[in-house]
């Protein structure tokens, strides 16, 4: 009588684990939803914006570097550019250390 009474038990519990399954899952599925509308795909679209501007740099444009540097670019050399930082001075960076572009 006693094995029988646990079959019972495990069947029955059985039928409702497997509803609750999927349901138990739906906690993480809204979480990861949110996630990727707050935090993922915002960081795609800058990152898209970024490759943007990289990609449009033309000589004469004022940039700033990731590492604080001012210049006017001298000239692009596929993934180089060279910054005029001063009448005598020019450095060379890679495309992807520029920041951004100066607004003056």
């Amino acid at each position: 009588m006693f094995p029988t009474m646990l079959y019972a038990q495990c069947a029955q519990g059985g039928e409702s684990a497997q509803g609750g399954g999927l349901l138990g899952f739906l906690p993480i599925i809204i979480m990861f939803v949110i996630l990727y509308f707050l935090l993922i795909r915002p960081q795609q679209k800058r990152q898209k914006e970024v490759e943007k501007m990289r990609e449009e740099l033309r000589k004469n444009d004022k940039v700033i570097t990731s590492g604080g540097i001012l210049g006017t670019i001298y000239s692009i050399k596929g993934e180089t550019i060279v910054l005029k930082v001063n009448d005598d001075i020019k450095i060379e960076v890679k495309k992807s250390a520029i920041a951004g572009k100066q607004n003056n």
